[in-house]
């Protein structure tokens, strides 16, 4: 705390405003990492159980079964977004199929690009998807107004 002068300040300032009342400021000491797991441990429920963290076919995203040309002229919705920010850039892209199945798609960028790009590529991302998939009739959702008013030619 000492190394910021912006805090040493500002502690200064609530010191001298907390002087006129008969508060007096302390600094919180720091509380060691086992005496809160010591303190969480001693209470400790009796019927707790563990949690089972086995899943099988956890690289399994989805199981349909589609009897062929059933669903084809039914639509299928794409829904789309992506963001830019000091973190990174990702994207992501959920098709839903006409009897409620979800099959997600995300990414991260390796390049840098703003919001409306990371869109673009998001919707990009999902479009791609469909047409593997061979997915006839597509209804495309998305947060951004200059995507979606692009797509409809608008």
């Amino acid at each position: 705390m000492m190394e910021s002068t912006t805090l040493n300040g500002r502690m200064a300032r609530w010191q001298i405003l907390l002087s006129e009342f008969d508060i007096v400021y302390v600094n919180q000491k720091a509380v060691k990492g086992s005496a809160i797991a010591d303190f969480l441990a001693s209470r400790a429920l009796e019927d707790y159980e563990l949690l089972n963290f086995d899943f099988p076919n956890e690289d399994l995203m989805c199981v349909a079964t589609i009897e062929e040309g059933a669903l084809e002229e039914l639509p299928w919705k794409l829904n789309f977004d992506g963001a830019s920010n000091a973190v990174g850039n990702r994207i992501g892209a959920v098709l839903v199929s006409p009897n409620g199945d979800h099959f997600l798609f995300t990414s991260k960028l390796d390049f840098d690009c703003t919001n409306n790009m990371a869109e673009y590529e998001a919707c990009i991302m999902g479009v791609r998807a469909a047409i593997e998939c061979k997915i006839k009739v597509l209804e495309v959702y998305g947060d951004s107004a200059l995507v979606i008013y692009q797509l409809k030619g608008e």
